[in-house]
Parts: C-alpha cells; structure tokens; sequence
C-alpha cells in the first residue's frame, strides 16, 4: 500500500488514537492495581448499562473473549475492590446480573473526567456535519475490526 494514501494515513491515525488511549488505560489500571483486562470488563459494563444491555457473567465473557473461570476470577477481583456487585435477577433468581458500582464510576471520572473533557472541547471546533461524518468513520471502522475479530476466530488464527 501507499503510504501517500489518504485512507492509509487515516489507518495510522487511528491506529496512533488506540494507542495513546491503550496507553492511558494503563496508566489507570496501574495506579488503581487492576489488571488491563479488569479495566475493559468495566468499560464494557458501563457502556451496557447505557445501553439498556442487561450483563450477566457470560455476557461479559463473550465481550472480554475469556473463559467462564476467567470470567469468574475477574468478576470476583472487581467485587472484592467493590468496583462492581452481583444481583440475582428478580425475574430469574437462578440468573446473576452484574451492576458496577458508584465507586468504579467515580474512580473512572476522577481519572478520564480531565482527558475526556479535553476532548469534548477539541470537537467544539468541528460543525455538527462533520460530527456526525467522523462518527459515521468511526462507527464503520469499529465495524471493519469486529468482523476482522469474527474472521481470525472463526479461522482459528487468533494469536
């Protein structure tokens, strides 16, 4: 490929995004002693909760791609740091639901609150038009990499 490429460019672009904000993550999940993975099962908690997505154990399992033991392990690191708890449902009492706590948020905000606010202002130089193209790019491009995660699964090369 040429490197002259605008679509190229804007490849590296994001690819240098993603890693400044992996970059940051870890800094949060160091100085909070979570694992990277910890940090991920919670971002995934709290966009399901926007969501109206019900999360249960498996559910965030098959989010993080980790196995049920692994799942539980998790879910048990972030419920003895009280970031997250386990209810039953009330409609199924055999079935575990996961909420995460006020604590996790507050603990998100008062480190990515400074980052996120930065970024919020940077966009308040772009018109609403092209709001809406860069999440149009930015919805597609997520779509590219989760059917690129599908096709290495389903052909058993995943690392």
């Amino acid at each position: 490929m040429d490197d002259r490429d605008p679509a190229l460019q804007l490849v590296h672009v994001l690819r240098a995004v993603t890693v400044e904000l992996d970059l940051f993550a870890a800094e949060f999940a160091d100085a909070n002693s979570l694992h990277p993975t910890d940090v991920r099962a919670l971002i995934q908690l709290l966009d399901a909760d926007r969501a109206g997505i019900t999360a249960t154990p498996g559910w965030l399992g098959a989010q993080l791609g980790v196995n049920s033991a692994s799942t539980t392990a998790l879910i048990d690191r972030l419920e003895r740091l009280g970031l997250v708890r386990r209810e039953r449902d009330t409609r199924d009492r055999r079935r575990v639901l996961l909420a995460v706590e006020e604590r996790a948020v507050a603990l998100g905000w008062s480190f990515f609150g400074p980052l996120i606010h930065e970024m919020v202002s940077a966009m308040g130089s772009f018109d609403e038009a092209e709001l809406a193209t860069v999440r149009r790019f930015l919805l597609a491009m997520r779509d590219v990499v989760t059917a690129g995660r599908q096709t290495q699964r389903d052909s058993g090369d995943g690392g």
